[in-house]
């Protein structure tokens, strides 16, 4: 991939090109990368903002606590107004009391937020693009995963055992075949499977290493360009 001074990719001098390697980590052959997703100048704050979206719709936004309408108590007024000596309250139910209810306390709510489909679109492109400038996404030609076996496909996937976050998308191959291999993974704290139609940002920035299996740039790339 070429770049000029600016830091920014040349567009229309090369289009980026990978090789593509199996998962003993030959070489096989070569494959161009569309320029418009995997040559986009880096720019974080499309990420920031969709990781902050991605992160919030994960809020649950349960937290609950009562308003005065809501304890259970007598209306009852406690004494006397004079000749006791204390304040004058006049309901258990009060904010100042203790088990009264609480003044503008959390109630449930939805923290989720939804940046316009440019800037997701966008953040998506620059987290591929930088994973490829940085030598970290990897392009393998799909294998054969004919059983559930764990150790056999980590020896496979990492013969020098480096341990290093790892998210392989997959994209269209044998329903098999993508069941034994998310299954074989799926109890691996630094190995994450995904489908390329759901390939999101927060999942690239979170693994060090990306591995896209060759049939899944054809479903990416129709995502993003469309």
């Amino acid at each position: 991939m070429v770049f000029c001074s600016s830091g920014k990719p040349n567009r229309g001098v090369v289009m980026p090109k990978v090789e593509v390697i199996n998962i003993e980590g030959s070489v096989v052959s070569e494959i161009e990368l569309a320029e418009s997703i995997f040559a986009e100048p880096y720019n974080p704050y499309p990420i920031q903002e969709v990781i902050r979206m991605q992160m919030a719709s994960r809020h649950r936004g349960t937290h609950k606590v009562k308003g005065r309408s809501e304890i259970v108590g007598s209306k009852k007024k406690l004494y006397r107004q004079k000749g006791t000596g204390h304040a004058r309250p006049g309901s258990v139910k009060s904010p100042l009391r203790r088990g009264g209810g609480v003044v503008f306390g959390p109630t449930p709510r939805s923290y989720s937020f939804k940046p316009p489909k440019k800037v997701r679109r966008k953040a998506l492109c620059i987290a591929l693009s930088r994973k490829l400038l940085d030598g970290e996404l990897f392009v393998m030609r799909e294998f054969e995963c004919t059983e559930i076996k764990t150790k056999d496909l980590i020896n496979r996937l990492d013969p020098e055992q480096t341990r290093m976050k790892t998210l392989i998308v997959i994209g269209d191959m044998d329903e098999i075949i993508k069941v034994n291999i998310q299954k074989s993974l799926q109890n691996i704290p630094y190995y994450q499977v995904l489908l390329a139609e759901g390939l999101n940002v927060y999942d690239l920035v979170n693994n060090r290493k990306i591995i896209l299996l060759e049939k899944s740039i054809p479903i990416i790339s129709e995502r993003l360009e469309s």
